[in-house]
């Protein structure tokens, strides 16, 4: 359970850049940007099947703890919906989602004989937002949020993941209607916001004052907070300066320098420089010895997962 993440000394890798990686490198189209559909066909679950094989592989390697994203950021009403599926194939596929990851966690686990993982593997219900994850339009309520997300989270409450983490959330009202259905249901749940060039939410709000109102409208529910989707250059200053660098957890970079904007409108993939961004990353976990979970977002591959995961390991061998 989440617990055992917060109290590790070691740290944890993980993955969130499965749908550039699926677009750019391998050629598949993905409607909506969602690549839960995959899990309806064999070929799409063998697909699915590589990249969390090929993460755990890296992990465990490293003597690293793994998280794995199920392939479920987009299976909710919001971008389902659209793409023709009800809500109760979006609820079996969410279900399914989860099984998958812990279906391949367990075939990994029997293949190496257990005695190459000595940190947690755990499994997380991966959670987008309703609408633009970069250009929040038409915003929910907090209200709103909670009733919309609940729909994940009932089903995620008949798989046996261990936490839900939302990602790529542009404003705090949603944060908090996400809290709310996963404290509902008693389930551990990570927030994480992406930022644009500025530091600031694309929302305008402040990453500090984001997370001071979803933990004071929440109990401080949420496990933790972490900022993905974006690159280090868009909020070193932000995470240097965070007056609640406790609460901050985790960070899932991008490997492009571009705006959310530009990352838009791309017709290639910028992956940038794997050995700079896991500089960049290991230097934020260096100056917060809270940071436990680092990885890669948008225009990363395993390349930067294993760059990022080499300096992870070097300073956890040093503390």
């Amino acid at each position: 359970m989440t617990h055992v993440l917060l109290s590790q000394t070691r740290s944890f890798l993980t993955y969130t850049g499965i749908e550039t990686y699926l677009l750019f490198s391998k050629g598949i189209d993905l409607p909506g940007f969602a690549c839960f559909p995959l899990l309806e066909t064999e070929d799409g679950k063998r697909v699915l099947r590589q990249i969390y094989s090929r993460q755990l592989l890296i992990s465990s390697s490293l003597g690293l703890g793994a998280i794995l994203e199920a392939p479920t950021w987009a299976a909710h009403r919001g971008r389902g919906g659209p793409l023709g599926y009800s809500p109760q194939q979006l609820h079996s596929l969410n279900i399914e989602g989860v099984a998958l990851i812990e279906e391949i966690r367990d075939a990994y686990l029997v293949e190496n004989n257990n005695d190459r993982w000595n940190v947690p593997c755990l499994l997380s219900a991966n959670v987008g937002p309703f609408g633009d994850a970069y250009a929040p339009g038409n915003q929910l309520s907090e209200a709103e949020a909670d009733e919309f997300h609940a729909e994940q989270m009932v089903a995620f409450s008949q798989t046996n993941a261990d936490l839900v983490t939302a990602y790529t959330l542009t404003y705090p009202a949603e944060a908090t209607g996400i809290v709310r259905a996963a404290q509902a249901l008693d389930i551990p749940v990570v927030i994480s916001f992406t930022v644009d060039t500025n530091g600031h939410l694309p929302s305008g709000v402040s990453l500090y004052d984001a997370v001071a109102e979803v933990d004071e409208k929440t109990g401080s529910y949420a496990s933790y907070f972490m900022v993905n989707c974006a690159h280090p250059d868009h909020f070193g200053d932000v995470l240097r300066d965070l007056p609640c660098p406790r609460r901050l957890k985790g960070i899932v970079a991008n490997a492009s320098r571009c705006s959310h904007a530009e990352l838009d409108n791309a017709e290639v993939l910028d992956s940038g420089d794997p050995n700079e961004l896991a500089q960049q990353l290991s230097a934020f976990k260096l100056a917060n010895d809270s940071i436990t979970v680092l990885g890669g977002c948008c225009g990363t591959d395993m390349s930067h997962l294993i760059d990022i995961g080499m300096r992870m390991r070097s300073i956890d061998q040093s503390r």
